[in-house]
């Protein structure tokens, strides 16, 4: 945390305060989480990239997987061509983890260029430390956190678009001409279509254009002085963004065709929430929470923060992307990440303020005014609570791994404690908000360090005992020597993950029985002999191996493993 009120970081001493705070909100204990309904989708696809299906068309289960582009998927396959095939998902989320860094630092280029105009080149101001602040808040924002851990779309297709912005930014405030920048941004914007489509050019870049250019008279006359190398970059990203779609459009263009009809119809039916559901966005910077609000609160934070950030031009690029993401009727809190690194810079333009009017951090005259005291003291007496809640809580609900006197717990409520303690006398006492900025960015890390091990258990907590799952009938020996696997229902996503390989689905016809050379594994939500047709008992016989349960509950339902052998086939070619 003395780095944070040294005031003198060096470069790389900031280069590596962001890197070690990325390292461990991204990737330590990664393969802790339960692998999730949207990583299931993109693993299963990355797999049966790489045992020998198509790279360009994507399946799902055997079945055609358009819904989403494929750059995700591409990364997670290209991965497992050169760790070879896995199903650890500390393996498997290393690209979304990357993807998420990307972010950090492409918003920490993006916030440099947007305020370098409005540092004063003066020793006591310290050039550069109101981007380095925006990229540590991002960087432990708890959105930002969750989902850069998760191995699916939203984080790539956001986090190329923020890089597009930064180099778009580069590129009109260079005082002379050059398409480099432009070429850049444009193989991003393209990259980040192909990640999710045009999302992020919805929630991120038509925010961000109209906040650059709406009452920006001087922005506008950039971006004239550069039109050339908007319009090569413009290109660049038609090019690159069009190319998968193009290829689709030529290889499978009436499946295609019904695929975007179902993805259009879905904003308007699937996960459907009012108006208001993103009402909340703030709380999810997590322990910046207090900040992030005082930071919308236009007649106390504009003064203030528009002395280090371009207060309006946030605020418009922020309050854009609400409307734009609250118009649509499908909403879930995922689709919040594109209000993060605006929300970043307004709270960094907050937090350098309160920085700069310190005395002991700066050595500037000027002191914090009575509210800015209260606010800061409030944000400590939060954090404070936060903290000390946090051991209290582990021994009350029983957190796996954490019961009196586990050295874990010690350790916890050691940490925790002396977190108390830091911010009652910086933060609370004397005010001093470099202290909490270290605090928030100690304390994340530390949470996501102790107790994230014990997720998975939590997670399960409610679950019955001893229920037998599909992945442990996949260790077991039935299923040997079956090569063909086919269902006679339409299995769940997570379910085909944790069988390890695809399972498509099968419609058996008396022909098909007839035709049979070689065993079958079928798993099915009901007993197959239930499900064949009539008279199949004269050309097949089935031979009931397992069951397994579909939940951590006994409630959510079991499926069967049966084995269905044809009558006339030798007993060589069963095995």
């Amino acid at each position: 945390m003395r780095i944070l009120d040294s005031g003198r970081a060096s470069r790389w001493g900031r280069v590596a305060a962001v890197g070690v705070v990325c390292g461990v909100n991204f990737f330590v204990h990664l393969g802790a989480p339960e692998v999730s309904l949207m990583e299931s989708r993109n693993f299963v696809a990355a797999r049966e990239m790489v045992a020998g299906g198509s790279w360009l068309i994507p399946t799902l289960n055997g079945e055609l997987r358009l819904a989403k582009p494929p750059l995700p998927t591409w990364a997670v396959a290209g991965l497992q061509q050169l760790t070879g095939p896995t199903q650890q998902l500390a393996v498997l989320r290393l690209p979304a983890a990357l993807a998420a860094t990307l972010l950090v630092f492409f918003f920490w280029g993006l916030a440099r260029e947007l305020t370098r105009s409005l540092e004063v080149p003066a020793a006591s101001t310290e050039p550069g430390r109101t981007a380095w602040f925006s990229a540590l808040v991002l960087a432990s924002s708890l959105l930002v956190v969750t989902i850069g851990r998760e191995g699916q779309w939203d984080i790539f297709t956001h986090s190329l678009m923020i890089g597009s912005l930064w180099l778009l930014a580069r590129g009109w405030q260079q005082a002379g001409k050059s398409v480099l920048p432009f070429i850049g941004a444009g193989l991003l914007v393209g990259l980040s279509l192909l990640s999710k489509g045009p999302v992020a050019v919805y929630t991120v870049l038509f925010p961000f254009l109209g906040a650059y250019l709406i009452g920006q008279p001087q922005h506008r006359h950039q971006v004239v002085r550069q039109a050339k190398g908007t319009g090569v970059g413009a290109l660049v990203g038609v090019i690159v963004a069009g190319s998968w779609p193009l290829y689709i459009w030529l290889a499978v263009a009436p499946a295609a065709l019904g695929v975007a009809r179902t993805e259009i119809a879905s904003w308007g039916e699937r996960h459907v929430q009012p108006l208001w559901y993103y009402w909340s966005f703030f709380a999810f910077t997590g322990l910046w929470a207090l900040v992030s609000l005082a930071s919308l609160v236009v007649p106390y934070a504009r003064p203030r923060a528009s002395r280090f950030i371009p207060y309006l031009l946030a605020l418009g690029w922020l309050g854009a992307g609400l409307v734009l993401l609250s118009v649509v009727p499908e909403k879930k809190e995922r689709y919040m990440l594109p209000l993060m690194p605006p929300l970043a810079l307004l709270i960094a333009g907050l937090l350098r303020h309160w920085d700069t009017a310190n005395p002991t951090t700066t050595g500037l005259t000027a002191r914090l005014s009575a509210v800015d005291k209260r606010v800061v003291r409030g944000w400590g007496i939060l954090l404070a609570a936060v903290f000390l809640a946090l051991p209290v809580l582990m021994v009350f609900t029983h957190l796996p791994g954490f019961s009196w006197p586990s050295g874990r717990l010690l350790v916890g409520a050691f940490l925790f404690l002396s977190l108390v303690g830091w911010v009652s006398w910086q933060g609370v006492g004397l005010a001093r908000s470099s202290s909490l900025v270290g605090a928030s960015v100690v304390g994340g890390a530390v949470i996501i360090c102790l107790l994230m091990p014990a997720f998975p258990v939590w997670e399960a907590r409610k679950g019955t005992l001893g229920l037998r799952r599909l992945a442990d009938v996949r260790q077991g020996t039935v299923l040997l020597g079956l090569r063909s696997w086919r269902s006679l229902d339409t299995m769940h996503v997570k379910q085909v993950w944790a069988a390890g390989r695809a399972i498509p689905i099968w419609h058996p016809t008396i022909d098909s029985l007839v035709a049979l050379r070689h065993p079958v594994a079928v798993f099915a939500a009901s007993p197959p002999p239930e499900r064949l047709p009539t008279g199949w008992d004269n050309y097949v016989r089935v031979i009931r191996l397992d069951s397994f349960y579909l939940g951590r509950e006994a409630s959510g339902g079991y499926w069967f493993v049966s084995r269905i052998d044809p009558i006339n086939t030798p007993v060589s070619l069963k095995n």
